[in-house]
């Protein structure tokens, strides 16, 4: 993990289209703002993570679905 320090006003930039300032220091809260282009999703961690969780049990319950659905052709089958 990269480590830099900011000040207030201060921007650190990532690739050639991001870049992240200090917009503000309140305390033990740091506010950052985020320029980036808009096919670039921007995420609090939290967030992310919820969205993994969610598409990942979607995903499953997907599956699931698709398998029961072929156990049932299967047994419909007339055997020849």
């Amino acid at each position: 993990m990269l480590i830099l320090t900011r000040k207030l006003n201060e921007s650190i930039i990532i690739g050639d289209n991001i870049e992240i300032t200090i917009t503000a220091i309140e305390g033990d809260q740091v506010k950052l703002g985020i320029k980036a282009p808009k096919q670039i999703d921007v995420h609090r961690k939290e967030i992310y993570d919820a969205i993994q969780t969610e598409n990942s049990a979607a995903s499953r319950t997907d599956l699931d679905l698709l398998k029961h659905f072929q156990e049932k052709l299967n047994k419909n089958k007339p055997e020849v």
